[in-house]
């Protein structure tokens, strides 16, 4: 019998190990590859950018940026406590879209949960930082797992007229979405500078990729883009900087979106609603906010001071509710905009996972999360 459970525990272990290598197999992929090694032509543009010095992107705007001030000694306690106040209390209310083309001259959005999601441009479709992984992480044994399922998988989502990045950390770009887009999809990838490097070691063919820097613009399928600036930093592993981040223009012949991806903020939002604003929506995010990194990612409030700089209509919230990626409580970011709303009178919208919202008519915000925070 000891030697049966010998045996057992030996083999056991062995499926053990042959899983973690299975599962770990991609980490290399996963951590990308330095653009500047990546061929002559993408270097040469690296170095011209304005947004490109000692060997490093940096945030070109006069506000100085610092990714993580000295964490106070209280924040390391605080992560080992209120952890349950970190994860909504139940299963979120998903939904799943309706099928049909997108209406020629309207917009519609829907949010799949944190920051992915599409927009129905006047009859287009532009997809914004897909992720349906998991996790959100170069393994998927460790790191921050999924709150919420996905509302639909994604060999069901329509066919997509883009598909717009706006920087390479793992929760925005991920290598097992893109290699399943690549298969099922047949629009370009829009990816600020460097970061084609990555989506090339991961198969996507040269001719769907368009690298842009900030203000560069670029026409697909009737739209126009516009990468533009934004408060952040890149990197898929301890090495930062590498590729450039951005944010999103996206404007047809009468409605006109704005992406934010990851900022914090920064005086040039007017500058960008003056030049390619008025927006009839934004996507702005709310979440993953801390006093320790307080210039990389915006709180609810400085959501709403880029929203109004960019003159925007309506707003929807993104980059929230799917990852715990900072300690604040789960449900805070959302009441935390729902309250600076209310009290500068900016419409938003806070659609359900899956939820389809036209921005002409968008429902009233009705606090579903409430009972989950």
């Amino acid at each position: 019998m000891a030697g049966m459970r010998k045996a057992r525990r030996i083999l056991a272990g062995g499926a053990a190990l042959a899983a973690a290598g299975w599962v770990l197999r991609d980490v290399p992929a996963e951590l990308g590859v330095r653009p500047l090694e990546s061929g002559p032509e993408r270097a040469a543009r690296i170095q011209r950018s304005k947004q490109f010095k000692d060997g490093s992107f940096y945030n070109s705007m006069p506000e100085p940026t610092h990714v993580m001030n000295t964490p106070p000694v209280s924040l390391l306690g605080e992560m080992t406590r209120n952890k349950e106040e970190r994860r909504p209390a139940g299963p979120l209310p998903l939904r799943v879209p309706p099928a049909g083309p997108a209406p020629a001259d309207g917009l519609r959005a829907v949010w799949y949960g944190h920051a992915s999601t599409l927009v129905e441009i006047e009859g287009r479709r532009v997809l914004f930082d897909p992720v349906w992984s998991r996790r959100v992480s170069p393994s998927q044994l460790v790191g921050p797992k999924r709150l919420h399922p996905v509302p639909v998988e994604l060999g069901e989502l329509p066919q997509v007229d883009a598909i717009a990045i706006s920087h390479d950390h793992y929760d925005h770009l991920d290598l097992a979405t893109v290699r399943a887009l690549v298969r099922t999809q047949k629009a370009p990838f829009l990816v600020p500078l460097g970061i084609g490097a990555h989506l090339e070691r991961w198969g996507v063919p040269a001719y769907r990729i368009i690298e842009l820097d900030w203000d560069e613009e670029a026409q697909v399928a009737g739209l126009r883009f516009v990468a533009t600036a934004a408060r952040h930093f890149s990197g898929r592993s301890l090495r930062r900087n590498d590729t450039l981040w951005g944010s999103w223009v996206v404007a047809g012949a009468a409605k006109r979106v704005f992406y934010a991806g990851d900022s914090g903020y920064f005086e040039g939002y007017r500058g960008i609603g003056a030049a390619h604003g008025p927006f009839d929506l934004t996507l702005m995010p709310i979440g993953a906010y801390s006093p320790a990194w307080p210039d990389i990612h915006m709180n609810p409030e400085e959501a709403v001071n880029a929203h109004l700089d960019l003159g925007g209509e309506l707003l929807l919230p993104v980059h929230w509710a799917s990852f715990t990626l900072a300690l604040h409580p789960w449900a805070e970011p959302v009441d935390r905009l729902w309250r600076e709303a209310k009290a500068r009178e900016v419409s938003i919208v806070v659609p359900r996972p899956g939820e389809l919202v036209d921005a002409a008519a968008a429902p009233a915000v009705d606090g579903w999360w409430e009972t989950l925070g």
